[in-house]
């Protein structure tokens, strides 16, 4: 990877971070810099603007999340839901949002994001449902499946937002674990 690849990959991880742990608002250009080791110069060489570092973060968290939706069907097999579920409102993820995912840490800047951004969004939220559709029984119909993957991700995304905001670990893990059984009915599968 050449250095410069190396800095560009290092701003937007730091760019994630500091966005889910203060927000668009609360994370500056500066600290954002200093967290990837490197100059507020060397920022807008890469990233053009907090904007464009903002779109970078997002369109990076959910591409892994879009990666990581094939490894936990072909690892877990017919079981992918209860483990994507698990892992995702689990108190490990639940208690990391500054490199949790894109989803729930990000999501609500989206909203005060540009058309373009927002365009961007919609479009890599959809190809994460339709990812999550192909994972999804065959005797569906296409748009049963994308219905169910939309109420899937709904439900465990705003299940962790609750979780995180509780404040105790005791209502956290009730409202992952009400969170993870809802998410799981929208698919059809048991809890258990």
């Amino acid at each position: 990877m050449k250095k410069s690849d190396e800095t560009r990959r290092r701003l937007i991880e730091s760019a994630g971070k500091g966005f889910r742990r203060a927000g668009f608002g609360g994370a500056g250009v500066d600290s954002i810099a200093k967290e990837a080791g490197v100059t507020s110069g060397a920022f807008y060489a890469h990233l053009g603007s907090k904007d464009g570092a903002f779109r970078a973060a997002l369109l990076s968290g959910l591409q892994d999340v879009l990666d990581a939706l094939p490894r936990f069907r072909q690892e877990n097999g017919e079981d992918w839901p209860k483990a994507f579920a698990g892992y995702y409102l689990g108190a490990e993820h639940r208690n990391d949002p500054e490199t949790g995912c894109a989803m729930a840490g990000l999501s609500p800047d989206v909203v005060r994001a540009d058309a373009d951004v927002q365009h961007e969004y919609a479009e890599t939220m959809e190809r994460i449902a339709a990812e999550i559709a192909k994972g999804l029984s065959d005797d569906l119909g296409q748009s049963e499946k994308l219905d169910r993957a939309w109420a899937f991700l709904a439900t465990l995304i705003g299940g962790l937002t609750v979780a995180r905001a509780a404040g105790s670990d005791a209502v956290a893990a009730q409202i992952a674990e009400a969170s993870k059984s809802a998410a799981l009915a929208t698919l059809g599968v048991a809890r258990a």
